[in-house]
């Protein structure tokens, strides 16, 4: 068989955790959002390389219809992210710490994909509370891969600290003016604002891992 490229390979290790943790297999959406990829076409067009090339098979007429047929013996090991508390996509909620995750505190490590981390320093793990980020296909029991950063571009999705509040959001960050906008990804909520000595922004998303069930 042809080597397969470092997507398929992906795929073919998403749906293989997917299958281990879960017992059945993933939707082409679960595919596209847990191994970060831009479209469900991108991902139909890669398997339906990987059926050609006989690692899974599909059936088209069944819900969540594929079969692992094979594993690729060349992926890359999976990369241990640690898992450090609850972010509200929503109003803000009291998070784990006084003031910072605690990254050396937590016991609960999850293995994802080297293509989500791409060798970045500080990445962690947070479980999303709250649909405030459905937009950005982020919803209610989502984990996000979170950077370590202290500073973001305007429109990116951050994890911020309130200071005053000492709580935590999950939103996209715009520096105004006089103030941060915090904008969640939801038509059906409003903007709130803090003042910029009150935002803390303890890291940027870099992928999301969709819950199903």
């Amino acid at each position: 068989m042809k080597k397969l490229s470092d997507k398929q390979r992906r795929i073919i290790g998403y749906i293989d955790r997917f299958l281990s943790d879960k017992g059945y297999p993933p939707s082409i959406r679960d595919i596209q959002a847990g191994c970060s990829i831009s479209s469900t076409s991108v991902v139909d067009y890669n398997l339906n390389i990987l059926e050609s090339k006989g690692h899974i098979r599909r059936h088209a007429e069944v819900s969540r219809g594929i079969k692992l047929l094979t594993k690729t013996s060349d992926s890359e090991p999976m990369v241990a992210v640690p898992v450090i508390g609850t972010i509200a996509a929503g109003a803000p909620i009291p998070v784990p710490g006084p003031d910072t995750w605690d990254v050396a505190a937590v016991s609960e490590t999850m293995g994802v994909s080297p293509e989500l981390t791409r060798g970045r320093e500080g990445v962690y793990a947070l479980r999303v509370k709250g649909m405030s980020m459905v937009d950005a296909l982020i919803n209610d029991g989502d984990i996000v891969l979170m950077q370590q950063v202290n500073n973001v571009e305007n429109g990116e999705m951050a994890a911020v600290w309130l200071r005053a509040e000492k709580e935590a959001t999950l939103k996209k960050v715009y520096v105004e003016s006089d103030r941060v906008r915090l904008q969640p990804a939801n038509s059906q909520m409003k903007p709130f604002y803090a003042s910029p000595d009150n935002v803390e922004i303890q890291g940027r998303v870099i992928g999301v891992i969709r819950q199903v069930g």
